[in-house]
Formats: structure tokens, C-alpha cells, sequence
């Protein structure tokens, strides 16, 4: 049996529940998220428990089990509590601003990036230089933060644009000039 997906799900306080023979639907404080069921997989809640079985061992289906509990864990986390990723901004005159829906960020080009805010996505300033990218759907606050990350992604010697808070950067050496040649 996959070691992710025979784990039981135990669901927070105030999430609902319904179970359907395709998805997973559930509801929070938070919004609705549902997450899809594989063919040979069957869904069980009993108990304030969610519990995920398989049809039969095969390859495709042990795999399958484990990924349809990550989909259904995360989508009842994020509907109590949510998810979130913090991005810096390093470099002298970088900053971000937000404006309307969009995220305008100045990053040493010589117009402003600017990003459209998705639909079911929050994006926080705390400061000018720290950006707080939050929701319900952890894929789409990844891939959100990826966006804006790649915008500008760290310069390896100067370790200048957008990072993630807490990601490790090597800073390379310059590169040596060998004279007299």
C-alpha cells in the first residue's frame, strides 16, 4: 500500500465534506476547492475522517492513490487556513507597488514590470521590498509566486532581484582576467 496515500485525512473544524463518484468537494471558512478522484479510486468519510482506497496494486494505481490524497489533503487545508509564500526583493531602487489588481514592480528595467493579480489570489505588501502572495489553492499561489519571481529571477553575482524568503543563494566569484596575454 502507498505510505502517503493509506494516511487518513483528518479533516479541521468547520470543513464540509461531499464525496462524489469523480471529486472530492470541500468547504471552509475559507471558499470551496474540490479535488478530482482517479478511476479505481474510492473515497470514504466516516468519523471526521477521509480515507482513500485503491481498486488494485497496479503501478499506475499505487501512484495514483498517493497523489489523489496530497490533491484532497491540500485542498482541505487550504479551505481553514490557506496558504501563503513570502518573496524579497534585493537590489538598490527595487521595489514593488501595488495598484488596482496589478502588482507593479520596479526592477531596474527601464519601464515597470507589471503583473495582473489573478482571480483567487491576495498579494500583500509589507514593506516596499517584501511581497506576501496568499490563497486557497496552493498550486495557484506557487505558480503565482513563481511569475513574479522570474520577473527577476537573483543575479548569481550580485545576488540582486526577487528571492523567496529564506531561499539559499551561492554568490559566485567574478570572473578573473588573465593579463599580459
Amino acid at each position: 500500500m502507498s505510505r502517503v496515500g493509506k494516511l487518513p485525512i483528518v479533516l479541521p473544524d468547520g470543513v464540509k465534506v461531499n464525496v462524489l463518484p469523480d471529486k472530492i468537494e470541500f468547504e471552509g471558512p475559507k471558499g470551496k476547492l474540490s479535488s478530482p478522484l482517479f478511476a479505481g479510486i474510492k473515497a470514504e468519510f466516516e468519523n471526521n475522517e477521509l480515507t482513500l482506497r485503491r481498486s488494485n496494486d497496479s503501478k499506475e494505481q499505487r501512484s495514483l492513490h498517493g497523489l489523489s490524497r496530497s490533491l484532497a489533503f491540500n485542498a482541505s487545508a487550504g479551505v481553514s487556513e490557506g496558504f501563503s509564500k513570502k518573496l524579497e526583493i534585493v537590489g538598490v531602487g527595487y521595489r514593488a507597488k501595488l495598484d488596482k489588481g496589478k502588482l507593479e514592480l520596479s526592477l531596474g528595467y527601464s519601464k515597470p514590470k507589471v503583473y495582473k493579480i489573478p482571480a483567487g489570489i491576495e498579494i500583500v505588501l509589507e514593506k516596499p521590498t517584501l511581497i506576501t502572495v496568499s490563497g486557497i489553492d496552493k498550486q495557484q499561489v506557487g505558480q503565482v509566486s513563481e511569475e513574479i519571481h522570474s520577473l527577476r529571477k537573483p543575479d548569481p553575482y550580485k545576488l540582486k532581484g526577487i528571492r523567496y524568503v529564506g531561499e539559499r543563494l551561492i554568490k559566485k566569484e567574478r570572473k578573473a582576467v588573465v593579463a599580459g596575454v
